[in-house]
């Protein structure tokens, strides 16, 4: 019997036998029941045990339980533990346990996303979860859904379907006659417009340099006033849930003038959209079902697992044609072939997870989950104003709160030391040319309790850099 063979009858029997998989459970229990209690950040000891990672590829196959156990006793302590609730960080969202259990299952199915039938279920799950999504969002009935890794994709997509439509307009058929020499095109957006955007410019070709820049007010927002003349070549990007403040742009005015000269408008709201699926928070987005398209993201507010980013577009068929891709052996039917929309071909079920929080928690737990992100911003934010030295700079109007102390260098050494401290993170910006920390509150997870202790941490931190 060759190795090859004495490999493949291993594997085999670890299908079979599935000792593997009651290994991994034990490990995935053992991680889980300390994630709500463990430092935030991994100590010293445990980064520095990153170092068993740190070895040649070996000459020869290891078995399952070793790979494992490595994984396990040396990768879970240098894990940053996101899925807690004292993580505020990059607004970083946590996991559902439903979705946990979910992607578990989808992993175990490993479909490829790309057509109806390499993977009828998960056709039928994006299907099913577009319609929703609609729903939640109140968008016109069209409306296609992209399943992508998040928003940074999803932007791409976005603003690809614009150039697509907006050449077409002009006469000029990109897929064939391609950029060079196509008619130009306008990209207007706020002088705070979210990184993930200005990369998609940039590799859509059409340069940062070439950005029409709009003035903002004091909380981020885009000045209504300072826009210039729009025509049928502009893309205007638009933002639900300023990256710092978390403040939205006033969509109703800027959509309707674009409208009414034939531009594009798309709307970056990785994690602030989902406030257009809660009541009290619909004042945010309102007007948002004026646009033509959206990117949001699971992964974040929702707490869905990563990764998990959709682009919603209300031009099927520029999206389509954005996307497009032909080959003799591809087949392609009356169901929905996933590729159609996205930039990949083959890609993993994330929609199964996402499928399966939605289903879950349903309107009322949406709406819950996220308005309780919101309710837990505000406790920060007036339990940390209490407290001296510290100030908050902007209007917490969802989930994020932008906080400073006396000067500087006083901001950066706090944050330093809040960092280090094992109970909470949250990461450093720059706000209105003020240095400061920024508070995101993502998680699912976090209670008044972890707020209140939150905040404990920041003002030792405090005590600690002011000696």
């Amino acid at each position: 019997m060759t190795e090859t063979t004495t490999l493949q009858a291993r594997m085999h029997d670890e299908l079979r036998e599935q000792t593997l998989f009651d290994l991994a459970q034990q490990d995935v229990r053992a991680y889980l029941q300390t994630i709500l209690e463990r430092p935030v950040f991994p100590t010293a000891a445990a980064l520095s045990g990153l170092t068993a990672f740190a070895e040649p590829l070996p000459a020869h196959s290891s078995t399952a339980a070793s790979v494992l156990e490595q994984l396990h006793q040396h990768g879970s302590p240098a894990t940053v533990a996101t899925l807690g609730g004292r993580y505020f960080g990059f607004v970083t969202g946590s996991s559902l346990p439903i979705g946990l259990a979910a992607k578990q299952l989808a992993t175990y199915w490993d479909q490829n996303s790309a057509m109806h039938i390499m993977s009828p279920i998960t056709s039928t799950l994006e299907t099913v979860v577009e319609g929703w999504l609609r729903e939640l969002f109140n968008l016109p009935p069209d409306t296609v859904a992209s399943y992508v890794s998040g928003t940074s994709t999803a932007n791409l997509c976005g603003l690809a379907a614009a150039r697509y439509r907006l050449l077409e307009r002009q006469g000029w058929d990109l897929n064939v006659q391609g950029v060079f020499g196509a008619p130009k095109l306008r990209i207007v957006t706020s002088r705070q417009s979210h990184s993930a955007v200005l990369k998609a410019v940039m590799m859509l070709g059409f340069g940062t340099g070439n950005i029409e820049w709009v003035d903002v007010d004091s909380q981020g927002r885009i000045i209504p006033e300072a826009l210039p003349e729009l025509d049928d070549r502009t893309i205007v990007v638009l933002q639900a849930g300023n990256v710092n403040s978390g403040s939205f742009d006033p969509f109703t005015e800027i959509c309707q003038r674009a409208s009414a000269v034939g531009a594009w408008v798309h709307i970056d709201g990785a994690f602030g959209l989902w406030a257009g699926a809660v009541g009290p928070l619909q004042h945010l987005t309102q007007g948002m079902e004026l646009a033509h398209s959206w990117a949001v993201d699971g992964h974040k507010t929702l707490n869905t697992p990563y990764d998990c980013g959709i682009l919603l577009c209300a031009d099927r068929a520029a999206l389509a044609a954005a996307m497009q891709v032909k080959a003799s052996y591809l087949v392609m039917g009356e169901n929905r072939d996933g590729m159609s929309y996205t930039p990949e071909m083959s890609r993993r079920a994330r929609v199964v997870e996402l499928w399966a929080i939605l289903r879950y928690l349903g309107r009322e737990g949406i709406a819950e989950l996220v308005y309780g992100l919101h309710q837990r911003a505000t406790q920060f934010a007036q339990e940390i104003q209490a407290l001296p030295g510290f100030t908050i700079l902007n209007d917490v109007v969802f989930n994020q709160v932008v906080v400073c102390c006396a000067n500087d260098e006083l901001t950066d050494k706090t944050l330093v030391r809040m960092q280090a401290s094992g109970e909470c993170w949250a990461g450093g910006s720059i706000w209105r040319e003020r240095k400061v920390i920024r508070v995101s509150v993502c998680s699912w997870a976090t209670t008044p309790a972890d707020i209140t202790r939150s905040v404990a941490a920041f003002r030792q931190a405090l005590e600690e850099a002011s000696r």
